[in-house]
């Protein structure tokens, strides 16, 4: 379906004064080029000047049936015909004749002359091209300059060589850059003749494409793409050079033509599309020619992008005229931020028309189809730009709107279409613009905001003559075939009304061909040269605009209001993209002419103008989608966004009418749900955030809680919230959140009675899963912006463990993460005692194992702060004053709750007398030495800290005993600990020396125990520890070993009783 709007995309018209009647036209570079009828002679116009006043004119060697303007190296090219011979010719520093300079240089491709060509002088060249096979069309890329030349069955690639550059050395992309400057230099004064002329300009010939069952009759060349249009069809492929040979997967000698064997009919082939690798399936084959190069330039590798076959539809009275092929064109896009000369194009388009439809695809980053064009009347020629869609009837120019800046904008941003940006999209159906009357027109042409079109109000040609006598032979031969076939398959085409239609067409002749254009008549009469400016494409925005508002007055929703802003939307992504080839090429024209200061502002200003144009444009986009329907309402929210406007604009753009039925639009609660709930920290005024509360509770009710907590809306009326608040709780009932929501505001208005009897409506457990449901209820803002809300602080003064078990349900649902919960509790200012109290509980909730290992490091480093920090001794005062918050979990608490604090072993107990330490110091020595008689704390990773106590206290002896002990290092533990503390050894030795270390008690233990008891006979204690050694040595030995373990100093005696007892058990056993 094509849109028909009524908006004029033409701004002037002016005729070109001609001498004699045009026969060819075609643009590029500035100019106008106009072949006379007749075919001898060339002129160029400026079509940058007003009226379009002559640049040169200069005869050409034979008659000229093509011809093509090339942008880079602006140079022409010419198919002429002479003395019944097909000739190609390129005609380079064809401005010199501007100069009244008549000398002209001929040469052959690949010959420099000697004398003035090198050496500078100031004279028109015409290249002579030679080829085995007549051309019949060429193209040149707009990228390269590269010249693609289409013979009957071939195709012939010459790569565009600049000034003293050699073809083995230097890239397409390099000489970019000097056929730049000399364009420059060519259009200013020229001074003295230098060494070499910077305007010299070659071919070569670097690849030779063979094409199977397809004759070619149009050719397109953009960068590596290859276009040809036969009859029928039109192929695609890409040709890319690279260092490594590659073998084509088919080439012309495995396809063969199975129509070959029908001598006496033609088969017409089936309609059919291929894209992308499919079209390598098609039935053309492409075989590349080696012409010796590619040792230099590298292997050439084909590859198939695009197939498109037709076939006339004769069964609904289509003829063969009605499927003509025309206008093949693939256009190049480029964006802005991409290098003038050193990139290739962002996007290739490729477009082709048949007289009723045009086909516009897109090849790179995946082949698809953007747009279908049905033309209301046959369309002549068609010509493709970056915002508009030239077509010419034999009595109108109309003109399309495209995709293009559609396909440019994903892309340039993969990401376009997301909640932050958007884009119509590429299948959006196009539109028709306006049409302007003209008559007979012929031929067409574009440049830049210039549309050139030929016309020739010539008689009606008369009808085709009578078939002659040997035709309706032929004819009736071709019907006697066809019914004998028919009647072999056993099919009466005489019972087939269908099939006797068909039967009577004369079209299966294998002599049947699409006839060519009909010629010029000598004798027309009333023919004219007109060039058509367009208006720029923020003046069409600006018409579409003012178009729209019919709609917006009538059906604000309607479908055609949105697909008209659209339109305009992709009009100003085209001037904001800065995309286009023609755009690039007029931009360097310009440059060429003297430039003031004052044009800079002057672009500035029209850039501002087209951003406020799009933001503008952006608005009425979502206006429309915040009224549309619920599939895509979504859109409501990238386009606001992208609008630039205020929260409270957009409130005033969607409010609606006193009086009217309709109400807010799903577009726009989607936006302002997104809005509230997901991302901003701008704070809304009183008024803006009552009404934002009043928006909810008449359209969305259940999302009062979530608005409410949201900090845009910090300054919402208390109390007129709280009444909104008990309405939706009378009707919808009790809910944790709601009541929740209730209590904040009941704070906000300083009513703690009131906040306090409705928290305690809910246990704290459920509480803390109306925190999970809504947690903005307690934290405010993202990242490093995160921020405590006033509940949060409250719960720190009333309820603590509230909120300690909020925020850990929060980090574990993953509402939270664990540094944005640290600085919560920093926030609170409660030193650090809740923020302990919360890694502790984090301990026993989490399972992540990375977190655990953070969190016992920092609770452990924390311990120690506070034994290094806390006075020990109950009496004592000073600068370091017990913390008058108790902690939430007590050292028991945490050994009987969670697994990571371990049991305090027996022998701590005798190493930790009570009530000789403060109960925060105590507490503190308690935990640490949990956590170091747990499983999961690394030693390691606290030695370092572990530093800092001394271990001349008994609590700080045993921490340090208990890292010793759990690095393994028994011996020196057993000799510390009978030095400080010998009392504790046999429950140390009880405890640790088992198992593998059990051979300690006898090797380590009992030695040392009869050395110091030895030298110590009165000590009680060493006494004691010793005989509790012997009995465990005598348990665990044999008799021979006892002995052995005996001292020889005379005090056996001592030992016999346990030597016994150890004879007596080993005979038991």
């Amino acid at each position: 379906m094509v849109h028909v709007y009524n908006c004029h995309p033409f701004s002037s018209q002016q005729i070109v004064q001609v001498e004699q009647e045009p026969g060819l036209i075609c643009c590029g570079g500035g100019a106008l080029f106009v072949v006379a009828t007749g075919g001898c002679k060339v002129e160029a116009y400026n079509l940058e000047k007003e009226g379009c006043p002559l640049i040169c004119r200069f005869a050409t060697m034979g008659t000229v049936k093509s011809i093509q303007h090339s942008q880079m190296g602006d140079y022409l090219v010419t198919i002429e015909e002479k003395n019944c011979a097909t000739y190609l010719r390129a005609y380079t520093n064809w401005r010199y004749q501007a100069e009244g300079k008549a000398r002209v240089a001929v040469r052959l491709l690949g010959h420099l002359l000697r004398g003035a060509s090198v050496r500078g002088g100031l004279q028109m060249e015409i290249i002579e091209i030679p080829l085995s096979e007549r051309p019949v069309a060429v193209a040149c890329c707009p990228v390269t300059g590269d010249l693609l030349v289409g013979c009957e069955n071939t195709l012939v690639l010459f790569t565009l060589r600049g000034p003293n550059q050699q073809s083995q050395n230097q890239s397409p992309q390099m000489v970019e850059s000097s056929w730049t400057n000399s364009q420059q230099s060519s259009s200013q004064s020229r001074g003295p003749h230098t060494d070499s002329n910077p305007n010299f300009l070659d071919f070569e010939r670097s690849v030779i494409l063979h094409l199977s069952q397809m004759n070619p009759k149009q050719v397109a060349l953009c960068g590596e793409y290859v276009a040809v249009q036969g009859e029928l069809e039109v192929l695609v492929v890409k040709l890319e050079t690279s260092s490594e040979p590659k073998t084509l997967e088919e080439s012309s000698d495995t396809k063969k033509n199975h129509l070959e064997d029908q001598a006496d009919f033609q088969v017409l082939p089936r309609h059919q599309e291929l894209l992308g690798d499919r079209a390598k399936d098609c039935d053309i084959a492409v075989s590349v020619e080696k012409t010796g190069l590619e040792d230099i330039t590298g292997q050439y590798t084909l590859s198939y992008v695009l197939f498109r076959r037709f076939t006339p539809d004769f069964f609904q009275g289509c003829s063969v005229e009605e499927t003509r092929l025309h206008s093949l064109q693939l256009y190049p896009l480029f964006t802005g931020n991409q290098s003038v000369s050193l990139q290739e194009p962002l996007c290739v388009f490729c477009f082709f028309s048949l007289p009723s439809t045009g086909y516009l695809y897109s090849l790179k980053g995946g082949v698809e189809l953007l747009s279908l064009y049905q033309y209301p009347e046959t369309v002549l020629k068609a010509v493709l730009t970056d915002y508009l869609l030239h077509v010419i009837t034999k009595s109108a120019l109309q003109c399309f709107t495209v995709r293009c800046a559609a396909v440019a904008a994903r892309i340039e941003d993969p990401y376009i279409d997301s909640t932050m940006k958007a884009c119509p999209p590429c299948s959006m159906e196009v539109c028709a613009l306006r049409i302007q009357l003209f008559i007979g027109l012929r031929s067409l042409c574009v440049y830049g905001h210039h549309v050139i079109l030929l016309s020739a109000a010539d008689a009606e040609t008369t009808e085709e003559p009578e078939r002659t006598p040997q035709r309706r032979g032929l004819e009736l031969k071709e019907h006697t075939l066809l019914t004998g076939i028919f009647l072999a398959v056993g099919i009466d085409p005489a019972t087939t009304p269908a099939l006797e239609s068909l039967l009577s067409r004369p079209f299966l002749s294998r002599k049947w061909t699409i006839s060519s254009p009909k010629e010029t008549s000598t004798a027309g009469h009333g023919w004219n040269l007109y060039v058509v400016d367009t208006v720029s494409p923020l003046t069409l925005y600006q018409e579409m605009v003012e178009y729209s508002q019919r709609y917006a007055e009538t059906n604000p929703q309607a479908q055609s209001l949105r697909h008209l802003l659209s339109e305009a939307h992709l009009l100003l992504r085209v001037s904001l993209l800065q995309t286009s080839e023609q755009q690039r090429i007029i931009e360097e024209d310009s440059s060429l002419s003297l430039q003031t200061d004052a044009e800079g502002p002057a672009e500035k200003r029209d850039s501002a103008e087209l951003e406020e144009a799009f933001k503008q444009n952006c608005a009425q986009l979502g206006d429309c989608f915040s009224r549309g329907s619920q599939r895509e309402c979504h859109l409501a929210l990238p386009y606001y966004r992208m609008s630039g406007l205020s929260v409270t604009e957009l409130m005033a753009r969607n409010r609606p009418l006193s009086g009217s039925p309709h109400c807010y639009g799903p577009g726009f609660l989607f936006y302002l749900k997104h809005y509230l709930f997901e991302e901003t920290e701008q704070i809304l005024s009183q008024e803006a955030a009552d009404e934002v509360i009043d928006i909810f509770s008449q359209s969305e009710p259940s999302q009062l809680v979530s608005a409410c907590a949201s900090p845009s809306l910090i300054n919402i009326s208390s109390a007129k919230t709280l009444q909104i608040l008990q309405h939706l709780e009378d009707t919808a009932g009790v809910s944790v959140p709601l009541t929740t929501t209730m209590a904040t505001m009941m704070l906000r208005l300083d009513d703690l009675p009131e906040y306090t009897r409705l928290m305690e409506r809910h246990a704290e457990m459920v509480l803390v899963y109306g925190f999970i449901e809504e947690p903005r209820l307690l934290l405010h803002g993202e990242h490093t912006h995160i921020r405590p809300t006033a509940l949060t602080r409250q719960l720190a003064k009333s309820q603590p463990g509230l909120l300690v078990a909020a925020v850990v349900a929060l980090h574990e649902n993953n509402k939270v993460q664990l540094e944005h919960a640290d600085h919560i509790f920093e926030e609170l200012h409660c030193e650090n005692c809740l923020q302990v109290d919360f890694w502790e509980a984090m301990l026993m909730a989490s399972s992540q194992q990375t977190i655990i290992q953070e969190l016992l490091f920092r609770v452990a480093s924390v311990y120690i702060d506070r034994l290094t920090n806390t006075p020990s001794e109950t009496h004592s005062i000073g600068p370091h004053m017990p913390s008058k918050h108790r902690p939430l979990k007590s050292a028991d608490d945490l050994i009987n709750s969670c697994s990571h604090y371990g049991a305090l072993y027996p022998w701590l107990i005798v190493l930790n007398p009570a009530h000789t330490t403060s109960s925060q110091h105590q507490e503190a020595l308690y935990k640490l030495q949990s956590l170091l008689c747990g499983p999961s704390l690394s030693v390691g990773s606290v030695m370092p800290l572990m530093e800092r106590l001394s271990d001349e206290t008994l609590w700080g002896f045993s921490l340090h005993l208990l890292c010793a002990t759990r690095r393994g290092q028994y011996d020196s533990s057993i000799e510390k600990l009978l030095d400080r503390c010998p009392q504790a050894i046999i429950a140390y030795a009880n405890h640790h020396l088992q198992d593998n270390h059990m051979v300690l008690w006898w090797q380590k233990l009992l030695p040392e125990l009869c050395n110091r008891t030895r030298v110590a006979a009165d000590n009680s204690i060493l006494l004691a520890a010793l005989k509790e050694t012997l009995v465990v040595v005598a348990m665990e030995t044999s008799p021979t070993e006892f002995l052995e373990l005996m001292p020889d100093d005379g005090t056996v005696s001592y030992f016999l009783p346990y030597l016994l007892t150890c004879s007596q058990r080993h005979l038991l056993a």
